[in-house]
C-alpha cells in the first residue's frame, strides 16, 4: 500500500505525521542520553565507593585475613564493573547517539525538501485552477454579451424606424460580440483540457511521487528505532559476560573465606608465648618463719589487680611531678639530649629497636619479619653492586663505551649502603638470638603467680632450674645469664641525663630515701646546686611479681629478675611504668620504674 495512492488528499496530515515522527526519534535521542548520564553517574559512584573502602595504610596488619582478602576482591570487582558500565555509556554514545543525531538530520533536511516540492505542485495545480475559473468567467461574459448583441440586432431589424445604417451596426456588434464568445469559449475549453492534464499528472504521479518519499522517510525513521532499541540493548548484552565474570569473582572471593584459617592467624598474631596459670599452692604458715610470713602477708593480701595499665580507682591516683625541685640548665640539656636519644632508638610506630616492649612470641616474629626484609634488601643490594662492577669492567675495557671513574662513585656508595645493611642484619640477628634464649614465661602477665614452697619464693631461671631466694626481695642472677641489678643511688639519680619514661624524670615528685637535691659531686663538675631536702620513704601500695626479667636500659629505671618480689610506691600513670622498691643489703633501698606489662601486681585492701 502506498501513501501517494491512499493518501492522495492528506497532504495536510502527512506533513504533521512525518514532523511529529521525527520529534519522537529526537525524544528516543534524549532518553539514551539521560541513560548515558545515569551509567556514567554510576560507574563514578562505583569508583568512588570501591575507592573510599580501600583499606587504609594503618589496616595492613588485618589483610592478612580472608576476609579481608576477599573484600578487597570484590572491591577490585566492582572497579572493573565501573569500567564495564563505563562502556556502555561510551558505546550508547558513539554508536547510538551519534547515530540518531545522523538520522535526525537526514529525515529533516529530505522532509524539507519534499514539502517544498509539493507545496510547489500544489501551487502550480492551483494556479491552473484559477486560470481555469478565468477563462470560464470570460467565456460566461462573452457569451451574454454575444446574446444580448443578437437579441439587439433582432430588435433592430424588425423596428420600420431605423435606418440601413443604424441596423447594418448593430449587425456588426453582434457579430464581433459572437465572435468574442467563440475566443472565449476555445480559451475556456483550451485552459480546461490544460487544467484537466495537469489535475491528471499532479494526483496520479507528481503528488504521489512526494507522499512515497515521505513514506519511505518516515519508514527509515521507524527502522532507524528499532535498530538504535536492539543496538543499546546489544551494547548491555556485549558486556554482560564481563559482568557475569565479575560476579562470579565476587562469588569466589566470598567462598575463598576460611573462619579457621582466619581464627589461626589471630592466634598468630596475639599470641604471646605464655602459659596459662598454675594451681595456686596452700601456704602452711604454722610452717613459716616471722619474716617470710610477714612477705607472705604483702603476697595473699587480695586487692584489685591491675590491668597492664595498672588501673586503679581514683583515690590512689598521685600526679607525678619531677624528681628535684628545681633543674639547672646543664641538667636540663642532658635530659633534652637523652629525649633525641632515645627517639631515635625507636621503630617509626613508635616500638623500640629490638622490640624488647612486645611480648617474646611477638618480639620474635617482628625480629624474623625484619631480618627477612634486610635480607631482601642486601639481596638487591647485592645485585645492584654486581651490576655496577661489570659495568665498570665493560668500561675498563672499552673506554669508548665510557668512563670508569663515573662508576666508581655509585660503586662506593653501593657497598658503603651493603655494608650498613650487613651490620643492621647482624645487629637484629643478635636481638633474635638473646630473644631465643629468654625462656617463655611460665604463665600470662595477668594470671602469673610464683610457686611458694615452704615459705620461700621460688623463681624460674632460663635454664629452667628452679632455686629458692630469699626474704628479702634480693634474688640472685640465674645460670642463664638474666640481667644484674643495678641500684638507684643518689649519685645515680643526680647525674641522670635521659628523660625516657623509665627515668621517671619530669614524673615524680619523690626521690630516695635519705637523699638530698643536691651533692657534692655535682657542684665538683660545676652543675647548679639543688636543694636539699630529706624525703621520708612512700608507704607501700602493694606488692608486685616479676614476670620475665628486665634490663635497665637507662637511668630511673631497675633491672629485675624473673620471679622477683617488689614493693609497688607508685602505680602506672599511663605511660607504661610502675614505680617500685626493693630491699638492698649494701645501702638501705633500691627504687626505680620497671614496664607494667612485666609484672604482676597485688594492691593492699
Amino acid at each position: 500500500m502506498s501513501w501517494g495512492t491512499e493518501l492522495w488528499d492528506q497532504y495536510d496530515n502527512l506533513a504533521i505525521h512525518t514532523s511529529k515522527g521525527i520529534e519522537f526519534l529526537d525524544k528516543y535521542a534524549n532518553f539514551i542520553r539521560d541513560r548515558l548520564a545515569i551509567e556514567t553517574e554510576y560507574a563514578a559512584k562505583l569508583r568512588r565507593l570501591a575507592k573510599n573502602y580501600q583499606p587504609k595504610k594503618k589496616e595492613e596488619d588485618d589483610n592478612e585475613f580472608t576476609s579481608h582478602q576477599a573484600f578487597r576482591n570484590v572491591l577490585k570487582e566492582i572497579n572493573d564493573l565501573a569500567g564495564q558500565r563505563e562502556v556502555v555509556a561510551e558505546s550508547l554514545q558513539l554508536q547510538i547517539i551519534q547515530g540518531i543525531t545522523l538520522l535526525s538530520k537526514t529525515l529533516r533536511e529530505e522532509r524539507k525538501k519534499c514539502l517544498s516540492n509539493g507545496t510547489y505542485l500544489q501551487q502550480n495545480l492551483s494556479s491552473q485552477l484559477s486560470a481555469l475559473e478565468r477563462a470560464k468567467r470570460n467565456y460566461e461574459k462573452a457569451y451574454r454579451d454575444s446574446e444580448k448583441a443578437v437579441d439587439n440586432y433582432k430588435k433592430a431589424d424588425m423596428d420600420l424606424n431605423l435606418s440601413r445604417a443604424e441596423v447594418e451596426r448593430y449587425k456588426n456588434i453582434m457579430t464581433a460580440k459572437i465572435q468574442q464568445s467563440d475566443d472565449a469559449k476555445n480559451e475556456y475549453a483550451n485552459q480546461l483540457q490544460k487544467t484537466n492534464n495537469l489535475q491528471q499528472q499532479h494526483y496520479n504521479e507528481l503528488l504521489p511521487e512526494v507522499f512515497n518519499r515521505l513514506q519511505e522517510l518516515d519508514e527509515k525513521r521507524t527502522r532507524g528505532i528499532r535498530e538504535f532499541i536492539i543496538g543499546a540493548a546489544d551494547v548491555e548484552s556485549s558486556v554482560a559476560p564481563i559482568i557475569a565474570r565479575c560476579l562470579e569473582g565476587m562469588v569466589k572471593a566470598g567462598e575463598s573465606i576460611n573462619e579457621k584459617e582466619d581464627s589461626y592467624k589471630v592466634i598468630e598474631r596475639y599470641q604471646s608465648g605464655f602459659t596459662p596459670p598454675t594451681d595456686i599452692p596452700f601456704e602452711d604458715l604454722s610452717k613459716q618463719d616471722p619474716e617470710s610470713s610477714q612477705e607472705s602477708h604483702y603476697n595473699n593480701v587480695q586487692s584489685s589487680h591491675l590491668t597492664v595499665k595498672g588501673t586503679i580507682s581514683a583515690n590512689r591516683i598521685k600526679k607525678r611531678v619531677g624528681i628535684f625541685n628545681i633543674f639547672g640548665s646543664n641538667k636540663q640539656q642532658k635530659i633534652i639530649e637523652a629525649c633525641i636519644t632515645l627517639k631515635n632508638s625507636l621503630t617509626a610506630d613508635g616500638q623500640k629497636e629490638d622490640f624488647s616492649d612486645l611480648p617474646p612470641n611477638q618480639r620474635r616474629k617482628k625480629l624474623q619479619a625484619k631480618i627477612a626484609e634486610l635480607q631482601q634488601k642486601i639481596a638487591q643490594e647485592t645485585a645492584a653492586r654486581d651490576g655496577l662492577m661489570k659495568m665498570k669492567v665493560v668500561y675498563e675495557a672499552n673506554s669508548s663505551l665510557g668512563n670508569p671513574m663515573t662508576v666508581e662513585g655509585q660503586l662506593n656508595e653501593s657497598e658503603h649502603k651493603l655494608e650498613k645493611l650487613k651490620i643492621d642484619l647482624k645487629k637484629y640477628q643478635g636481638y633474635l638470638e638473646r630473644a631465643n634464649q629468654i625462656p617463655m614465661a611460665s604463665n600470662s602477665p595477668q594470671a602469673n603467680r610464683n610457686n611458694l614452697h615452704n615459705g620461700h619464693r621460688v623463681s624460674r631461671h632460663s635454664n629452667g632450674s628452679t632455686e629458692d631466694n630469699n626474704e628479702d626481695g634480693d634474688d640472685q642472677p640465674d645460670d642463664g645469664g638474666s640481667l644484674s641489678r643495678v641500684s638507684l643511688s643518689k649519685t645515680h639519680l643526680n647525674n641522670s641525663s635521659s628523660a625516657s619514661p623509665e627515668s621517671g624524670l619530669g614524673t615524680s615528685h619523690t626521690s630516695l630515701p635519705g637523699s638530698g637535691q643536691g651533692s657534692a659531686h655535682d657542684n665538683a663538675m660545676g652543675e647548679d646546686a639543688y636543694y636539699e631536702t630529706e624525703m621520708e620513704l612512700l608507704q607501700p601500695l602493694g606488692t608486685c611479681r616479676a614476670l620475665y626479667p628486665f634490663e635497665a636500659t637507662s637511668e630511673g629505671s631497675i633491672p629485675m629478675n624473673e620471679g622477683e618480689v617488689l614493693q609497688v610506691i607508685e602505680i602506672d600513670q599511663g605511660d607504661g611504668w610502675t614505680r617500685v622498691r626493693r630491699l638492698n643489703n649494701t645501702n638501705g633501698w633500691d627504687e626505680g620504674f620497671v614496664p607494667t606489662s612485666y609484672i604482676e601486681c597485688t594492691l593492699y585492701a
